[in-house]
This record gives structure tokens, sequence and C-alpha cells, in this order.
């Protein structure tokens, strides 16, 4: 009698706890565990947009108020510092933004590419770098803003004309961005190649560091910027990457200190794509050996066989 006093609020209970424990899975369900978590790709790209110049871009990265960066690489319990690191070759411009981490250390989260290809036409992608995202990834305006300008020509009375320029059906459409205030601002005659003034021991007089916000906190301020963006895996700015690569910036500290997630996260997405190309091809064979990295530390290597039905 007297259990059956206690069942439904122990039923009660035991059904909170599981709501609870779903809850809380599904909001880890897309947290990748790397720090590329705490950076939003598409939320970089909106600050450009807004941006004036590469100088209000920075500034824009590094206030509160955009919630765009919560990075803590160094784990000091505050936002790391982004600056602003560009070069330009011809009419083709990389943008870096890379974390301050030490006074000796800076480690590169992305960078904006960006090029020129007509008199009134520009087109622009983002790329997240590998050791913050567990690969390259590339993001880039979709053209649902495209379709708003078009059917709202004022917006543009003073600019060039928009147009949507057209690529084969399997890579969609290439949004022009050259009404973006920065885009036109670094195309400039009088434009002087933008590198920030600001290092680890040198803060500007405007900057204010924040505690980084809680993943369940920041995670629907972080998809907030998806739906004018999209993910991509071509290319547009084909140069760009030989301007960037000798300029690249890594930190050793960061990459060991992530190195196991990362790992993780490639092999992991290495074994999805395995497992559905060999159900569909054949039988897949798996073989994963520890070498020496670059950097002097072991690397964990996996060779993959398929052996294809007959």
């Amino acid at each position: 009698m007297k259990m059956s006093r206690y069942t439904p609020g122990l039923l009660m209970g035991l059904g909170l706890g599981l709501l609870s424990t779903a809850a809380s899975a599904q909001t880890n369900a897309d947290s990748t565990g790397l720090p590329g978590d705490q950076f939003s790709l598409q939320g970089a790209l909106e600050l450009f947009k807004q941006a004036a110049s590469p100088e209000a871009f920075e500034q824009l990265l590094n206030s509160e108020s955009s919630k765009v960066n919560n990075l803590d690489l160094n784990e000091d319990g505050k936002t790391d510092y982004i600056r602003v690191v560009s070069k330009k070759e011809n009419d083709v411009q990389v943008f870096v933004l890379q974390a301050l981490v030490s006074d000796k250390e800076s480690q590169d989260i992305a960078v904006i590419e960006l090029e020129k290809t007509g008199q009134d036409n520009a087109v622009l992608q983002i790329v997240g770098d590998e050791d913050i995202y567990g690969e390259e990834t590339i993001v880039e305006p979709s053209d649902e803003d495209q379709a708003v300008l078009e059917a709202r020509p004022s917006l543009l009375a003073k600019g060039p004309n928009l147009e949507v320029l057209p690529v084969d059906a399997a890579t969609g459409v290439i949004v022009n961005v050259w009404a973006w205030p920065c885009v036109r601002y670094v195309y400039a005659p009088s434009y002087r190649i933008w590198v920030s003034p600001w290092s680890w021991g040198v803060r500007p007089a405007w900057y204010r560091p924040w505690r980084p916000l809680a993943w369940t906190v920041y995670r629907p301020i972080r998809y907030h910027f998806r739906p004018h963006y999209t993910v991509v895996h071509t290319r547009r700015v084909v140069y760009a990457p030989r301007i960037y690569r000798p300029m690249r910036v890594t930190s050793v500290t960061v990459v060991n200190r992530h190195q196991v997630a990362v790992n993780h996260y490639r092999t992991t997405k290495v074994n999805r794509s395995v497992a559905t190309h060999g159900n569909r091809h054949g039988q897949v064979s798996r073989k994963t050996t520890t070498v020496q990295g670059p950097r002097g530390n072991k690397v964990s290597r996996t060779k993959t066989t398929v052996r294809r039905k007959h």
C-alpha cells in the first residue's frame, strides 16, 4: 500500500530525468567538441558585410554585442582577441582572422577570400582553419539575400547592379558581393592594405574582453546567422590559397590541446563516409598506424581499402 502511494511520484521523477537527459543529448548532438564550435563563420561574414572597412570589421569581431566570437583558446576565462591581417595580389585579397593566444603564439581561425571578377562584380568565401574546425570548412553567402535585393532595387539605388552570377547546377549560384561597403572600400584606389597593429601586449582602448558563454547559451546565437549563408565544397577564389599558405600561423599549444578531438572528428567522419561508400561498392578494410607529425607529435593515420563487388 505504501509503495503504491509513492509510485506516481517515482514514475514522474523518472520521466522528468529521462526527458532532461534526452534534451541534453539533443542540445549537444550538433557539437563537434572542437574549438570551431565557439566561432561562427557565418556570423563573421555577416559582420564583414556590415563593416565599412577591415579596421571596422576587426572592431565588430571583438565586440561582445556581436556574439560571433566565443573563443577561449588559451583557457584564461576570457574571450580571445581576434586581429585581422590582410594581403593582396592583383584582384585577389585575403583577410586572416587570427586569435592572440599568448605573447608568443597566435592561431589562425579562418580566412576570408575575396576576388574582384569584373567591373561591378566580386565573389567571397570564408574558410575555417582545419586545426580549429577539424577540416577546411568553406562558407559563402546564399542567394536568399540576393533575391531580396533584386526584389527591392531601391536598396541599390546608389550602387552597381547586383546580379546573380550563374554557374553550373551542381554548385548553385555565386552571389555578387560588390555592394558590400567593405568590398568596395578595399578595391578603392586609395586603399592601403590593413594589417592589425594590435598584439598580445597592446590592445585598443575600446576593447573589453568578456567571459565565454556556455555552449547551451551560445548554440542558438551561433545558429542565428545560418539562414543567409551556406556551407559549400567548391572554392570560388582559386588563387587565394597561394597567397594565404605562406602566411598561415598556428599555435603549438592550441594544436596539441585539441589534437585528440580533431583526430577523433576526422576519423569518425572518414568512417561514416567509408561505411556508406563500402556498403555501395564492396567490403571495406581499415588499418591504423601511428606516425611522426610535422611538429614532432604522434599522429594516427588510417589507410582504407575497398574490395569492390563483382
